[in-house]
């Protein structure tokens, strides 16, 4: 049995999981329900685990972009200092087979931790390319084998969903799947837990449904995985 490589993030500045400590992240919560059910059926396989509550990314800045933009053989080694964490986070979505991120959405978008991971993923030379002769002038580079994300969210109301009547706010679901399709990232599945304000019965149910939806979607990309 092959072994798949999963990257876990979590980007919710709550430290404990709902449902089991109080005032705890649900974010957090779809995320560790989709890990250990995948690892309950595939224990052989590798987590790589970012907590951006604890350690956020750093935001890019003008000697980032300097760096970024300088050709890696005339960098200097301030410059690969500055990128080292960029390299890094990188060289883990590359190794990635699976990534699953959980975040809250924070005012309709998503949060400044995960707006500076997107940020330092993002770069010319090592996950995207420009070709001004092509239509589109973007061309990925993480699109030479299969990567799955699942994009798992928590939100304060609801009607966040396709067709919701708050569907046309929800920047935070269309803006993290554009920048992974700009390198190559192109299946993104998302389960939304909503009414996080509301609490009670509404959260209750939400919840349900959005734990039941992530063990499908483990048996459905673990039959992908098997399939090759």
């Amino acid at each position: 049995m092959t072994t798949t490589t999963l990257l876990h993030i979590d980007a919710s500045p709550r430290s404990g999981r709902s449902g089991a400590v109080v005032h705890g992240s649900h974010s957090r919560r779809l995320s560790h329900h989709f890990v250990s059910t995948w690892q309950a059926a595939r224990p052989q396989d590798e987590v790589i685990y970012r907590d951006f509550g604890i350690a956020p990314p750093q935001a890019v800045t003008g000697d980032w972009i300097h760096s970024a933009y300088t050709p890696a053989e005339a960098r200097e080694p301030w410059m690969h200092e500055v990128l080292a964490e960029s390299d890094t986070f990188i060289a883990e979505l590359r190794r990635a087979d699976v990534i699953v991120m959980g975040t809250p959405m924070y005012n309709y978008s998503a949060p400044a931790t995960v707006k500076a991971w997107i940020d330092n993923i993002v770069r010319v030379g090592e996950t995207f390319d420009m070709d001004p002769s092509l239509d589109d002038p973007y061309v990925p580079l993480l699109a030479e084998r299969p990567r799955r994300t699942v994009l798992l969210t928590a939100h304060g109301s609801s009607g966040f969903g396709p067709g919701g009547m708050q569907a046309h706010l929800n920047f935070l679901v269309p803006g993290v799947k554009a920048a992974l399709g700009l390198v190559g990232l192109r299946e993104v599945h998302d389960i939304a837990v909503e009414h996080a304000e509301d609490r009670g019965d509404l959260l209750e149910r939400s919840m349900a449904e959005a734990l039941s939806g992530i063990e499908q979607l483990v048996r459905d990309l673990q039959a992908k995985v098997q399939a090759g």
